[in-house]
């Protein structure tokens, strides 16, 4: 494994043990800065938040949708919630 791959396998470890619910605090805060495009690195950075945080919203969802997906398929009459997926809009 190259040097950036351990990089983005840190990043990736560290982003997988945010907690969605403290993030999404900050999600309307990152989504109005990430609309308001300039070409700066503060907009960059704002842009990477913003993605990082409906990172883990999806990964969160996939997540539950599969272990549902699972204990049902191992527990006869197990009935399914349904599962409020995250409404997630390109920004351009």
């Amino acid at each position: 494994m190259n040097k950036l791959e351990e990089s983005l396998g840190k990043i990736a470890e560290t982003i997988s043990g945010m907690d969605e619910a403290s993030l999404s605090s900050l999600w309307e805060k990152y989504k109005i800065k990430a609309h308001d495009f300039s070409p700066s690195p503060e907009w960059e950075k704002s842009f990477i938040i913003f993605s990082i945080i409906n990172l883990i919203r999806v990964k969160n969802t996939v997540f539950n949708e599969q272990v549902l997906k699972i204990n049902s398929a191992k527990k006869p009459g197990f009935s399914r919630p349904e599962l409020k997926i995250p409404n997630l809009k390109l920004v351009k």
